[in-house]
């Protein structure tokens, strides 16, 4: 469940479904799933087995391995360089994060009823030029992560994830049932699940792999830690397609969710990142209950984005415990403190600093805010990396008998596949997407 919790966040419900929309529909949808199963899954596997065999952090685990296996300990230092990515990935997380519980109390208090279409778009613009606003829901959700993951595995990850991720999938579901009553789910299924193979092209190709590996959220060591919490008598395999299962079940509930109301009020799909903050409010406003249905939605993407900070936060915590004397609370304030003011530059991005592009001198670079170099850096680079690398380590520097004993695959076919997938298939597809990216 906590490894559920960290795979589905904004990626499968915000992200996906504007991806979708800008896509074309179906044919992402189809390349999507094929990719999840093909790429995203194998990969998943490699790395929740990285971090069994290990039993530490990212960078405790690659020094052991590295000594079992026999190759450089210098591994470590990506270890170090993936744990600042995702320091930085949820720096920002946490600002967009902080918008959902803005938007659940707006909701809450009827401010979105009658809503137009300028009046929507405005609201947000508003509220990005805002930074007292988005400083201060930065701040609540930075400090309900902290504390969780403060709590420690069982006080804080445990308990919370064992009733936030049902309370999660009961909300999709409560939405998909009003969705299908209320909207047109007929013209939702056919956008969704009737693909039109003209419009798969090289790009909605690359951008549906991408989706599929980076919504699982492998590659920087978050899986990896879990991984090392794993009790031997778990099944790899059998937790990571149940893993990969849930996260594209969620997107795709997501979306059944969402295109319904989308259509139903004649708004489009293709909206890009404001398809929930800017659109949705527009159909919550006109509908009957929206006030409370577009309350539930936001909450729903809170309880989403907290099961995914959590584990972001865990896979920092986890590593600086085993380097430093002082205790996990103390480490987590400090982390959580450090989060909140680094994702000040996020926040400046939407205003005060919207004109600072710090590396125009660089080509691909420029033009980018401060949250515009965070997320490139992030997720282009040290990410599709960090894919490429774990594949690397699975399936060329570990030993066939170590993989194998540790996975425990009776079936010397699915073993073989399951290699080559990872030694050839998924390091040539993420690096096409890195290419692409740069």
């Amino acid at each position: 469940m906590a490894s559920i919790g960290s795979t589905v966040g904004l990626s499968n419900i915000w992200k996906f479904t504007y991806m979708v929309g800008e896509n074309g529909g179906g044919a992402f949808v189809l390349i999507y799933l094929l990719s999840l199963v093909m790429l995203g899954i194998p990969v998943l596997i490699a790395e929740l087995m990285i971090g069994r065999k290990g039993g530490h952090s990212m960078v405790g685990t690659l020094l052991v391995l590295a000594e079992k296996e026999g190759f450089s300990p210098r591994w470590q230092y990506f270890g170090w360089v993936a744990m600042l990515a995702v320091f930085l990935v949820l720096s920002f997380y946490c600002v967009i994060a902080g918008m959902t519980i803005d938007y659940t109390f707006v909701s809450l208090s009827g401010a979105l009823e009658d809503i137009t279409s300028k009046s929507s778009t405005d609201f947000y613009y508003r509220i990005l030029a805002s930074p007292w606003r988005l400083m201060i829901f930065q701040g609540v959700f930075v400090a309900a992560t902290t504390w969780i993951v403060a709590r420690g595995i069982h006080g804080g990850l445990e308990k919370s994830i064992r009733w936030m991720m049902p309370a999660l999938f009961v909300i999709l579901l409560l939405l998909v049932v009003h969705s299908m009553i209320y909207g047109e789910f007929l013209e939702a299924l056919k956008f969704m699940f009737a693909p039109d193979f003209s419009k798969i092209t090289a790009k909605v190709a690359l951008n549906a792999f991408g989706q599929a590996f980076f919504s699982l959220g492998v590659g920087v060591g978050v899986m990896l830690t879990y991984g090392a919490y794993m009790p031997r008598n778990s099944s790899i395999v059998r937790s990571a397609m149940t893993i990969g299962f849930a996260d594209g079940l969620t997107a795709i509930i997501a979306g059944l969710a969402i295109f319904p109301i989308v259509f139903q009020y004649g708004l489009s799909p293709a909206e890009g990142p404001g398809l929930i903050f800017m659109t949705l409010p527009i159909a919550f406003g006109q509908m009957s209950g929206g006030a409370y249905i577009g309350a539930l939605f936001f909450v729903l993407l809170v309880f989403a984005a907290l099961s995914s900070s959590i584990s972001l936060l865990e896979s920092i915590v986890s590593r600086l415990e085993e380097t430093s004397a002082l205790g996990r609370k103390k480490i987590t304030a400090i982390v959580g403190a450090l989060l909140w003011l680094v994702g000040l530059g996020t926040v400046f991005s939407f205003n005060i600093w919207s004109n600072f592009t710090p590396l125009d001198f660089i080509k691909p670079l420029a033009g980018k805010t401060i949250f515009g170099l965070i997320d490139y850096f992030a997720s282009n680079i040290i990410m599709p990396i960090g894919g490429i690398l774990m594949a690397v380590i699975a399936g060329w520097f570990m030993s066939r008998s170590s993989t194998s004993e540790e996975l425990g695959m009776s079936d010397e076919r699915l073993f073989f596949i399951w290699r080559f997938l990872v030694r050839y298939v998924a390091p040539a597809v993420v690096l096409v997407i890195f290419v692409s990216n740069l």
